[in-house]
This record gives C-alpha cells, structure tokens and sequence, in this order.
C-alpha cells in the first residue's frame, strides 16, 4: 500500500524520494511539507549546518493542480552546502584534489566502523555520508505528504519532550501534566505540539525546559552531547487499525520499526512501557466502563489509558502514545579514543560537523515518520483509490 524510499547523501547536490501508495484527490502543496521541514530545523543544541540549510521540498510528480493524481509522489530537498562539497563529494571525476583526505578513524557509537568493515572501504565517508540523520530530511518530507492523508480523516499527531540530559526531568506517566490533559481535551495533539513548539527544546514543562537549556549549554562547552526522551501523541485514530492475526501486520509493531529506524533513537514503548513489567496487572490493564464519555466505541469506554492506545496489535480507540529514547549523538568535539584503520594507531575520534543535542528534532522526525504506517493501516481497513472513497467508508463519529 503505502512505501518510500529516499536517496542521497549529506552533502551531495540533493535529496530525492519517492512514495507510492497515496489516494487520488488529496489536497497536497509544497507548504504542507515545508512546515514540517521547518521543525525538524529547529531546536536548542543544533548545530551550524541548520544555518546553511533551509529546506525547501519540490513536488516533481504525483500531483496536478494542487490534487495527487493517485499515482507515485517525487519530492527532491537540495542541500545548499553542497557547492562547499562539489570536490569531495564528486559523483563521476576522479579525486584530483591531494588536499580530499579520507576519514580513517571510526567515531565510537556511529555507523563508521560497522559499515567500513561490512562494505570493505578505505575511507569513512562512503558510509557517514549516508548514515547521516541528513537522511531524515527527506523521510520526514515523504511522511508529510502521508500527514496530509491523515489530517483530512481528523487524525492528528503531536509530540514533546519530557527529558534531555541528566537533569531533565522525564514526565510520571500516572501524574500527566495537567496542561498536556488540557491540551489534549481542548481536541488533538496538535494543540499540544503548538505549544511544544514555542519552547527551545520542546517542553511543556518550564522547569524542566531551563534545566534542559542550561544542560546542553554545559554539554557543548564540555565539547559533549546529551540524549533524551520524546512522547509522540496521536488522536482520532478509529478502532481496529492493524491486527492481531499475523506478526506483521501489528501496528504497535510497525510504529516501533519507524521510530526505531531513526538515528540514534535506542528505545521505543508504547503506554506504561517498560514500567509495566514492575506493577501488578491491577495497575496495568484499563479497565472498561459504560460511562458517557466512553470513547472505544459501541458505549464502551476506558477509566485510563495505560496501554497507550493499542491492544493486541490493534487501535482500540484511545490516543496512542509512545516514548523513545534517543542517545547522544556520536559525534564528540572533545572526542573518544579510537583507532586509525590505515596505521592500527590509537588516536581521537574523527570530529565531523555535528549538534550538540537533537532531541527536539529527533521529535518532530518521529511524529512523521510513524505517519506513512499509520496511513497504510488506514487503508488496509478502509480501502479507497481517491480520497472521496476512503472518506465514504470513514466512521461518521470521526469526522
């Protein structure tokens, strides 16, 4: 149903990709991904390259009048730093340039190592080039357009950050912010991610934001990274999205290879978590009611929502909410020990330009990169080439 596939590298002329899948007739511009784009730039602790790129998608086909056509959808992103990289990064002349180095020494928690090894090349950059969360860039641009999908059926996703660093407070998940319970009642996840938005780092908690800014102020004197924990949020999703009949067809499943798939994020649950394993069961599962507010369909509903919105492998219409944890980025300036694979020297870790904390950006490319799987369970229960035909078959409770 719905797939994607991105190409490029960090610093060569562009990013491309490509996703199919997507109904005819849905409303699709360049603004609607340029805005994701936007966030994903953003954030306390990124570093200089954020201010050589500004992102810009360009639709190349798939779309007609504003409209998608039904059949596959093109975007390219240029990386403006490549008129810095033509040398170094030339796609066909042979290197002339004695000054083009290769990069021989792995950076400890990157790909560089594993990849040099798994490939067989001399120099790193053949696989940091691509291995660059750069690649993000264009995944989050593809899940746009699946966003799009999503918010003409009501679904809307969200996400901030609860914890960055050693001092940041993560979030009790049995005691939620009463601003995010209000944010979340005022009707979608976005109203929360607005306000997400408005912080430097992503938190709807300001005690927590001061601590997280001064954190990485110290971490990138210290020539240090810092790693933290995002919640992604997403309302409107209908009962019975995914399925508990085959492994691969659940959607927690599914959502789980998303995130997992980003850089550097190491963890992800859904609900209570990891916590879940260190409670009883009375304090786990979510109790049913008939009560009025009851939101699972067919006047049953949930005094809580510890399960995070899926049940065996299914939405069971509560808001689904998961947590990832992502690690500190590799790249020190004040690098780790490593090994020169030219020489078998010890030596520092290669320095390649790099943030500093990306935990509010590793957010907003979470929030779209769930959203090609949520759109393709979406139409693997309600089917529909054009979007006038989903919407025909789409729950009247949810429009």
């Amino acid at each position: 149903m719905i797939r994607f596939l991105t190409a490029g590298e960090s610093h060569g002329p562009a990013l491309v990709g490509i996703v199919e899948g997507v109904p005819a007739g849905l409303a699709l511009r360049a603004e609607h991904i340029d805005h994701q784009l936007a966030r994903r730039q953003q954030g306390h602790g990124r570093g200089n390259r954020m201010k050589i790129e500004t992102d810009r998608a360009r639709i190349l086909s798939g779309v007609r009048f504003g409209l998608t056509l039904g059949s596959p959808v093109s975007l390219l992103v240029e990386n403006r730093d490549w008129k810095n990289w033509t040398e170094k990064m030339a796609v066909e002349a042979e290197p002339t340039d004695v000054t083009i180095k290769k990069v021989t020494i792995p950076r400890p928690g990157h790909a560089d190592l594993a990849g040099m090894q798994k490939y067989r090349f001399d120099d790193i950059r053949n696989v940091l080039e691509r291995s660059s969360a750069r690649e993000t860039t264009m995944r989050v641009a593809l899940n746009a357009v699946c966003r799009q999908m999503l918010r003409e059926l009501g679904i809307r996703v969200g996400s901030h950050v609860v914890a960055i660093g050693p001092d940041g407070r993560a979030l009790d998940r049995t005691q939620p912010l009463p601003q995010l319970l209000e944010l979340l009642d005022a009707g979608h996840a976005e109203s929360m991610t607005d306000a997400a938005d408005r912080s430097p780092v992503r938190m709807l908690d300001p005690a927590a934001e001061t601590a997280a800014i001064a954190a990485i102020d110290r971490a990138k004197k210290a020539g240090d990274t810092l790693g933290g924990i995002f919640e992604v949020i997403v309302t409107g999703l209908p009962i019975g999205l995914g399925s508990y009949v085959h492994w691969d067809r659940k959607l927690d499943g599914r959502l789980a290879q998303a995130i997992l798939s980003i850089n550097a994020v190491k963890g992800v649950e859904f609900g209570l978590g990891f916590e879940a394993g260190l409670l009883p069961g009375s304090q786990v599962h979510d109790a049913m009611t008939t009560a009025a507010d009851g939101r699972a369909g067919d006047g049953i509903g949930r005094l809580t929502n510890r399960a995070g919105g899926t049940e065996g492998g299914m939405t069971n219409g509560e808001p689904l909410v998961l947590r990832a944890v992502m690690k500190p980025i590799a790249t020190l300036m004040n690098p780790l020990g490593s090994v020169d694979t030219t020489t078998g020297a010890e030596a520092k870790a290669h320095i390649e330009r790099s943030d500093t904390c990306a935990v509010p950006a590793c957010a907003v490319i979470a929030e779209n990169a769930i959203c090609a799987a949520l759109a393709d369970a979406v139409l693997e229960k309600f089917g529909g080439d054009s979007m006038a035909e989903i919407l025909e078959r789409w729950p009247t409770s949810l429009v």
